[in-house]
């Protein structure tokens, strides 16, 4: 009874120093996440820095006829704070408003090059959106994408710029007419071949002659 005893007792101590091991072992895993997790976050904040101001007056107001774009940036202007959960939900709301670029594209700017240019702006911020949202937060791909978010919002504004001063060029004096008339030239040209009319062919030569025939002096 007594060996039994004994016995029952080292099991106890042995039980409750694995148990208080673990613990200890849990609390330091925890430490170690919550630390790691704080790193993350400081370097989020740290790197979360948008353009949110157009680049020069000129963009700003073109900006002001593009109003989703406008929305964009004033979402892009309102940093969170706090916690890492705050950052995620910013960055599906950035994402939402990327994605309402392609709606409202003013007719100055309806063309190959800014939609293009907004196709690649759209697509960094949804892959941003995508990465926060993460178990294991990439960070450095994260402040990675807000720069690459910065310099393709930067090259759209620059080629709104561009549509603007060319749109701002007078057309000359009767260069517009000239662009018509050659317009209903070439359309005025049929595709196919064009075949000689008969009825204006003089009598005696309609007839095809075979240059091998023998002639008859």
């Amino acid at each position: 009874m007594k060996y039994k005893l004994s016995y029952f007792l080292c099991l106890l101590i042995l039980f409750t120093a694995c148990n208080k091991e673990a613990n200890q072992q849990r609390i330091a895993e925890n430490a170690k996440d919550a630390k790691k997790k704080e790193l993350v976050f400081n370097n989020i904040k740290k790197g979360w820095d948008f353009y949110d101001e157009p680049i020069n007056e000129a963009t700003e107001e073109s900006i002001n006829t593009w109003l989703d774009l406008r929305a964009f940036m004033q979402e892009l202007g309102q940093k969170p704070k706090k916690t890492i959960s705050a950052y995620q939900q910013k960055a599906a709301a950035i994402s939402k408003k990327a994605m309402a670029l392609n709606n409202s594209i003013p007719e100055l700017f309806n063309k190959p090059q800014i939609k293009s240019r907004v196709s690649v702006l759209i697509t960094k911020v949804r892959l941003l959106d995508m990465f926060i949202h993460l178990d294991n937060i990439p960070d450095k791909k994260v402040v990675q994408l807000v720069g690459e978010i910065n310099k393709e919002l930067a090259t759209l504004q620059r080629q709104m710029d561009i549509l603007t001063e060319k749109s701002k060029i007078p057309v000359e004096e009767g260069e517009d007419e000239m662009r018509r008339m050659l317009l209903d030239s070439a359309r005025a040209i049929p595709n196919g071949p064009m075949m000689p009319n008969q009825s204006v062919i003089p009598q005696g030569t309609r007839t095809i002659i075979n240059p091998n025939d023998a002639r008859v002096e």
